[in-house]
């Protein structure tokens, strides 16, 4: 797999009807990105949806960030990442998450366990999973949603690498020296298009209050020195600012190369705008051409 540094991480595109998605993906596969990285919660299944996005594009890499692995069990989600891997050779991305408590029990019905025990066995059992059909050319990469060093560590030993998520840069320093240095390093980067510093916040904020409601995430920022104050309610300035880059495109773009000045191979570019539902394209082709032209 060829992974360039730039992606699209986005959830607009299960806001919009399967063909609208798909003609989306082919404009960020045109416009140069490298890949287009997709969440699951409560939205379209994620092998099913990937499959929709590479059955329409030809270069460009479709990831999940992340697949839940309380939604599948572990033969079925080897199962689901062959298949996508073999019919699309070096395009298919697998990224696995513990997700978060309330999603598992209230949502899912299932009980939470311990992440990095869970993870662990639940990466063994798709290694032992048996599978009679076509096997992919290549090896299938995967990738955890990992934040805490015990998670850091499991991705280095047992996977491809970490796709961090809800990060700011300081993050990308640490857990490239926790990974090492052949881990593959895929944080996310949150972003808004907006000068004003009043309402650059308020749209970030529609975004960071969602995420401090989740101890996984909330435990994290503790750990990076973040007070209680900081992630009390959509957060402090501090925290907003630095979760969420804001302003032109040489301020929010200084950003984005600076988790590869820390040790990122690949970003995972997420736009925030007002109408969280709306395909944000204008932005897209905007940090398309001031990023990889």
């Amino acid at each position: 797999m060829t992974l360039g540094p730039i992606g699209i991480w986005t959830n607009t595109l299960d806001a919009q009807p399967a063909l609208k998605a798909q003609d989306a993906a082919q404009k960020l596969e045109r416009m140069g990105y490298a890949a287009i990285w997709f969440p699951e919660s409560i939205r379209r299944e994620a092998l099913s949806n990937a499959g929709l996005l590479l059955a329409v594009t030809s270069r460009i890499v479709v990831a999940t960030g992340i697949a839940n692995i309380y939604a599948r069990d572990a033969m079925t989600m080897a199962a689901g990442q062959k298949t996508l891997a073999e019919a699309y050779p070096g395009r298919f991305l697998l990224g696995l998450g513990v997700s978060h408590q309330p999603n598992v029990e209230q949502v899912r019905g299932h009980v939470y366990g311990k992440p990095v025990a869970t993870m662990r066995a639940y990466l063994e059992a798709m290694s032992k999973a048996p599978y009679q059909s076509v096997e992919p050319p290549e090896k299938p990469q995967t990738v955890l949603a990992a934040l805490g060093p015990n998670m850091l560590k499991l991705a280095a030993e047992q996977t491809s690498g970490a796709h961090p998520y809800f990060v700011p840069v300081e993050h990308t320093r640490l857990a490239r020296q926790a990974l090492g240095t052949k881990a593959l390093l895929a944080p996310e980067q949150a972003v808004v298009l907006e000068t004003d510093a009043k309402r650059a916040r308020a749209i970030a904020r529609s975004h960071t209050q969602h995420y401090l409601r989740l101890p996984n995430y909330v435990n994290n920022l503790h750990r990076l020195g973040y007070t209680e104050e900081d992630v009390t309610g959509a957060g402090s300035d501090r925290l907003v600012d630095d979760i969420v880059a804001w302003g032109d495109l040489d301020v929010v773009t200084s950003r984005i190369r600076a988790h590869l000045e820390a040790g990122a191979d690949h970003v995972c570019v997420q736009v925030i705008a007002e109408d969280q539902r709306a395909l944000p394209m204008g932005e897209w082709r905007a940090l398309a051409e001031q990023l990889l032209t």
